[in-house]
């Protein structure tokens, strides 16, 4: 009998290499906000919706975004990830070899995902599996994303595995009942371990040995 009934992948940073690109756009809009973003204060955005990243901007600089602000910012951004993004290495190949049916939710909207899928040439390989955060009324680090994928996909969160590389993806993992891979790669596999990951891996070539 197979361990997990599904396999919930993150998108950016697991299934798409984005979040540096979308970290230095994203660095850009807060500049233009009047922010400087510094690296203590980057990882708070990892894994979050934009909307729940906007409000915590305007905590930083006490006041709304003008208007128009984050519509440009979604444009620039999502054109420069059409432009650089690359398949994570290694996950194509993982995909390619899961026998277990799998999905993403993310905390990015569909048009995000359609544009870094798609790029990458990965977008048919999710066709019909795609779950934003935008669908569910919390994001990340709440377990919505995750619970609402896996009702849609006719899976028991216990029976449930989930891939993340972020504290906040973990902690919304482990808040759905779902067995938690960690990542490392931006974030390091002691932290993942912290947040709540039952196990880490380095490299994609080691994952599905992991759930298997």
């Amino acid at each position: 009998m197979a361990r997990f009934d599904l396999i919930i992948f993150d998108c950016d940073g697991v299934v798409v290499d984005s979040e540096r690109i979308v970290h230095a756009a994203f660095a850009e809009f807060m500049a233009e906000l009047g922010v400087a973003l510094t690296p203590e204060m980057s990882e708070q955005f990892l894994g979050r919706t934009l909307a729940d990243c906007l409000r915590i901007v305007e905590r930083y600089t006490g006041r709304a975004a003008p208007n128009g602000a984050l519509d440009r910012y979604r444009e620039r951004r999502d054109r420069v990830l059409r432009e650089r993004v690359q398949p994570v290495a290694g996950v194509r190949e993982v995909l390619m070899t899961l026998k277990t049916p799998y999905c993403i939710a993310s905390s990015g909207e569909h048009s995000k995902m359609r544009a870094t899928l798609g790029a990458t040439n990965l977008l048919s390989l999710f066709a019909g599996r795609l779950f934003s955060a935008t669908e569910v009324a919390y994001g990340k680090p709440a377990p919505d994303v995750f619970l609402h994928a896996a009702a849609n996909m006719g899976a028991a969160p216990e029976r449930t595995a989930v891939v993340e590389d972020s504290i906040n993806g973990v902690r919304a993992g482990c808040a759905a009942g779902m067995t938690v891979f960690g990542y490392a790669d931006m974030i390091g596999a002691k932290r993942l371990r912290a947040a709540g990951a039952h196990e880490t891996f380095a490299r994609m070539d080691e994952l599905v040995a992991l759930l298997e």
